[in-house]
């Protein structure tokens, strides 16, 4: 048994003070459970920027699927990513930062999809165009060498 300022303690007992928030926190799990899910909510929406980027990201492939005449060869995916822009711009307009951001990325995804599948309808064409020029001229070297 120890003494100390004339109070007795035994030695597994420590001296008396005040308990600290910490130690308050430390042995109550449930609330320092409850402190943590509060923060985090906190810090979670705090930290979830405006979608600027993706919004321009988006709206650039749209202007580079326009460019490729995604409207002529792919107008089902094309209408589709200017829907999902002007959605997430609304999305935006309403504060709605998470669903405007995935609507913008789905809105550049489709964009891009309808500008590879617009060149790649050119690219056929201009395939095709050359393959029937190149069998045009097999014909005239054919009928020039039968004269």
């Amino acid at each position: 048994m120890l003494i100390d300022n004339g109070r007795r303690f035994r030695e597994r007992d420590p001296p008396y003070m005040r308990q600290s928030f910490a130690q308050f926190i430390y042995n109550r799990p449930a609330l320092r459970a409850s402190m943590f899910g509060v923060v985090l909510s906190v810090t979670a929406c705090a930290s979830l920027p405006p979608p600027t980027s993706e919004l321009a990201a988006a709206q650039q492939a749209v202007s580079r699927a326009d460019n490729a005449d995604a409207d002529q060869y792919a107008a089902g995916d094309f209408a589709q990513a200017r829907s999902l822009l002007e959605q997430a711009h609304a999305a935006m307009a309403g504060g709605d930062r998470e669903r405007a951001r995935n609507l913008a990325l789905l809105a550049a995804a489709r964009a891009d999809l309808a500008n590879a599948l617009s060149r790649q309808a050119v690219t056929e064409a201009d395939l095709k165009q050359r393959r029937a020029e190149i069998a045009d001229l097999k014909r005239r070297i054919g009928a020039e060498d039968g004269q």
